[in-house]
C-alpha cells in the first residue's frame, strides 16, 4: 500500500535464500551478490510499551497521575535475508511476531533495533521509488472501497502509482484472465462475497507489478474450493514474474503447496530457516511404524511396542522415537507374523502444529534460549554444515 496517498495502499517483498552464510555484522546472507538480496534484516527489534494498570475505578484514579508501564517485544532479533524471485513462508503461532515483521519490512512501522532493508531502501523511511515496487496484503484489512465496484479502486491504485494506461489495460487483462474477475469488476465490493473480495485485492496490489509481494494471511476465512484458487493464482503469478513472496499463513497446504523454503517465527525470535523438508527432518523426533500382520493382534499387545496410532486386528500404525525404529522394527520382525513393514518420516503438518503448540520447543530450545542466527550450525540454518 502507498502510505503518503491512500490508507490502503499495498506492498511487496521477496522470499529468502537457502544458502546463506552469516556475514560480518552477524545478519544472514545469501552468499550472492547483494543485487540479489531483495531483503536483508539484521537484528531486527520491536519493542512496545504497554501500559499496565489493575481493575478498578481506584487504580483507574491512580494511573492519571502515575502510570506503570512494561515492555513488550513483539520480535526480538530477527536476522534473515531473502533473494530475488524466491517464495518463503514466514510461519508461527498467533502472537509470535509475523505480521509485526512484515509491517516493519514494508514500512508500517519503524524498527526500534536493528535494521532492514528492502529493494535496497530502508523501508520506514517511505521514498517514493520503494512505495511503487512493493505490496502488501493483510487477509483482515481491505484496500478497495466498500460501496464502489472494484474497477473504481484499480483505476484509484492506477494513477496513485503511475500506471500507464497501456500497461493498466494490459495487466487488468492478465489479472482478470488468472483470476476470474470479469464479471465481478462492476460489482459493488459490499455484495461481493468473502472469497471474490480477496481475489480484488490481490488484483488491486498487483496492477502495479511490484517487485516484492508481502501476503499476511491471503486465504484467512474463506472455503477450501477458493483457497485453492487463491494458492494455484499466487504460484502462477509467481513464476511468470519471478515475483519474490513473503507469505505468512495457518493454512498448511498453503506453505506446503508453494514454499520450499520456510522461516519460523516464536516469541518474536527465528527458531528455524531452511527447506520445508528439513523442518520435518530436524523436528521430528518420531517415525511411524506401519504394520501389515499375517495374524491379529490385540490393541494391548501393539502398544508394548509403542504409541498406537491406528489399530486393526492386522493392521497397525506405531508412533516410535527415532532413536528406537531399529531395536522396534527388530523386535516387530522377530516376534509378530509381519508381512509388510513401513517407515515414514513424520508429516510436515504434524511437525508444524506441534512447534506451534510448544511441544517441541525443547527441542529446539525455549523462544528466550533460541540461538544465534549467524552462528554456524545453529537451528535457525536449517541445512547441515
Amino acid at each position: 500500500m502507498s502510505h503518503d496517498a491512500t490508507p490502503n495502499q499495498l506492498a511487496t517483498t521477496p522470499w529468502v535464500s537457502p544458502t546463506r552464510q552469516p556475514s560480518a555484522n552477524g545478519a544472514a546472507t545469501d552468499g550472492l551478490a547483494s543485487s540479489d538480496v531483495t531483503i536483508v534484516a539484521e537484528h531486527l527489534t520491536k519493542i512496545y510499551r504497554v501500559q499496565k494498570k489493575p481493575p478498578g475505578l481506584l487504580a483507574s484514579l491512580r494511573a492519571v497521575v502515575r502510570r506503570d508501564y512494561t515492555e513488550v517485544r513483539a520480535v526480538d532479533g530477527v536476522s534473515v535475508s531473502v533473494r530475488r524471485g524466491e517464495l518463503v513462508g514466514f510461519l508461527g503461532p498467533n502472537g509470535a511476531g509475523k505480521t509485526t515483521t512484515l509491517k516493519m519490512m514494508a514500512g508500517l512501522l519503524e524498527p526500534t533495533h536493528g535494521t532492514v532493508r528492502v529493494l535496497g531502501h530502508e523501508p520506514f523511511k517511505r521514498a517514493r521509488p520503494f512505495q511503487r515496487r512493493f505490496a502488501l496484503i493483510l487477509g483482515q484489512k481491505n484496500q478497495l472501497w466498500w460501496d464502489l465496484p472494484a474497477s473504481e479502486s484499480f483505476l484509484l491504485n492506477k494513477e496513485i502509482y503511475g500506471v500507464s494506461d497501456a500497461a493498466y489495460k494490459r495487466t487488468l487483462a492478465e489479472l482478470a484472465d488468472l483470476l476470474d474477475l470479469g464479471p465481478l469488476l462492476d460489482v459493488q465490493v459490499r455484495k461481493l462475497s468473502l472469497g471474490e473480495r480477496m481475489k480484488c485485492e490481490l488484483a488491486a496490489a498487483l496492477l502495479h507489478q511490484p517487485d516484492v509481494l508481502f501476503l499476511d494471511e491471503p486465504t484467512i476465512g474463506l472455503d477450501v474450493v477458493m483457497q485453492q484458487k487463491i494458492r494455484e493464482f499466487i504460484g502462477v503469478y509467481q513464476r511468470e514474474h519471478q515475483a519474490t513472496i513473503l507469505l505468512t499463513s495457518h493454512y498448511m497446504d498453503d506453505v506446503k503447496a508453494l514454499c520450499e523454503r520456510v522461516v519460523v517465527i516464536d516469541h518474536g525470535k527465528v527458531i528455524f530457516d531452511g527447506a520445508l523438508r528439513e523442518l520435518a527432518r530436524r523436528f521430528g523426533d518420531d517415525r511411524l511404524l506401519t504394520l501389515d500382520l499375517d495374524a491379529a493382534i490385540s490393541r494391548d499387545q501393539a502398544s508394548s511396542y509403542g504409541t498406537v496410532v491406528a489399530w486393526e486386528p492386522t493392521k497397525v500404525s506405531l508412533r516410535v522415537p527415532r532413536e528406537a525404529v531399529s531395536e522396534t522394527a527388530a523386535r516387530l520382525l522377530a516376534q509378530l507374523q509381519v508381512r509388510d513393514l513401513a517407515i515414514q518420516e513424520p508429516d510436515v503438518l504434524d511437525v508444524i502444529r506441534s512447534l506451534f503448540s510448544g511441544e517441541l520447543r525443547d527441542a529446539s530450545g525455549t523462544a528466550e534460549d533460541a540461538p544465534d542466527p549467524a552462528a554456524a550450525g545453529s537451528l535457525t540454518d536449517g541445512r547441515a554444515r
